[in-house]
C-alpha cells in the first residue's frame, strides 16, 4: 500500500525530523554519485528529494510518482520534471535512463516484481540503480510516524536476492539514517555526528535505511550467432581439395 503524496510531502517538507533524514539519505546518494553530468537521471516512487543535486548538471531529471500514491509538482520555483505513471508501466524507452533512484516504491508495491522489471527495463546496461529502503533491524523501520515505517523492511541479504532474481547485479551496500527517529533536540542537532558515527562503525545494521547499488544484468544471446559462424568461418574454401602428402 503506497503512501499518500501528500504525507510525504509535509514529512520531508514541513517536519524537522522529515528535513534531517532528507538531508542524510540525499549526502549518502551523492557520495555514491558525485556527479551526472549529461546524464539522465530519474526517481520513482517518492525520490525527488534526492534528485535536486543533479538538476543543474544532468541532462535530465525525471520524478516518476506511482499512481496510487499521487503526484505533486517539483522542484517549486522551476519548470516542473514529476510525472504521475503506472507502477509497472513507466513513460520512458528501454535503455534510456543512466541512473535511477528509488525510494518509497517497492516497499509500498503491491507488485514489487513488476515494478523491478520496469526498472531492469529502462536500465541502460551501462547504467546503475539505487534501491532504498527501510532496514529490518534499524529503529525507523518500527515507527510508523515517518515513511519508513510503512510497507515491508528488508534485510540486505532479503533486499539483494529480490533484486538479483529481477536481473541486476548488487555492487555496493550502504546504509543511512543512523540518529533516532525523534523529533527531540537533542537528537537532531547530532544527527550529522550519529552519521558520520554510524557509518564508521555501525555498518548497514543499525542504519534506518539499507541502500543497494546495482548494475544490469545483459544475458548474452542464445540461439544461431556469432558462435555458430565462427565455427565455420572459412566457407570460401569448401570444394577445394584436401592437399595431400607429395611422394618423395
Amino acid at each position: 500500500m503506497h503512501l499518500d503524496v501528500l504525507d510525504l510531502r509535509t514529512f520531508y517538507y514541513r517536519t524537522r525530523l522529515g528535513r534531517a533524514a532528507q538531508r542524510a539519505v540525499r549526502d549518502r546518494v551523492v557520495r555514491l554519485w558525485p556527479d551526472a553530468k549529461g546524464q539522465t537521471v530519474v526517481g520513482f516512487g517518492f525520490a525527488v528529494p534526492l534528485l535536486r543535486p543533479y538538476l543543474a548538471n544532468a541532462r535530465r531529471v525525471i520524478g516518476l510518482m506511482p499512481g496510487p500514491q499521487g503526484v505533486m509538482p517539483w522542484p517549486a520555483g522551476m519548470a516542473n520534471v514529476s510525472v504521475l505513471c503506472e507502477e509497472t508501466l513507466w513513460p520512458l524507452e528501454p535503455e534510456s535512463v543512466d541512473r535511477l533512484v528509488m525510494m518509497h516504491g517497492l516497499e509500498t508495491s503491491d507488485n514489487p516484481a513488476s515494478v523491478l522489471q520496469e526498472a531492469w527495463r529502462v536500465l541502460k546496461p551501462s547504467g546503475r540503480a539505487l534501491f532504498i529502503v527501510p532496514n529490518r533491524a534499524g529503529m525507523w523501520a518500527r515507527r510508523d510516524q515517518t515513511p519508513f515505517g510503512f510497507g515491508r523492511p528488508y534485510s540486505r541479504t532479503q533486499l539483494e536476492s529480490q533484486l538479483e532474481r529481477a536481473g541486476f547485479t548488487p555492487e555496493r551496500h550502504v546504509a543511512a539514517l543512523f540518529q533516532p527517529p525523534s523529533e527531540r533536540r537533542f537528537w537532531l542537532r547530532a544527527g550529522a555526528f550519529m552519521e558520520g558515527f554510524g557509518q564508521r562503525v555501525s555498518g548497514h545494521y543499525a542504519g534506518g535505511v539499507l541502500m543497494v547499488e546495482v548494475s544490469k544484468q545483459v544475458a548474452v544471446p542464445h540461439g544461431p550467432g556469432l558462435r555458430d559462424s565462427v565455427r565455420r568461418p572459412l566457407k570460401v574454401l569448401e570444394g577445394l581439395p584436401v592437399p595431400g602428402a607429395k611422394p618423395v
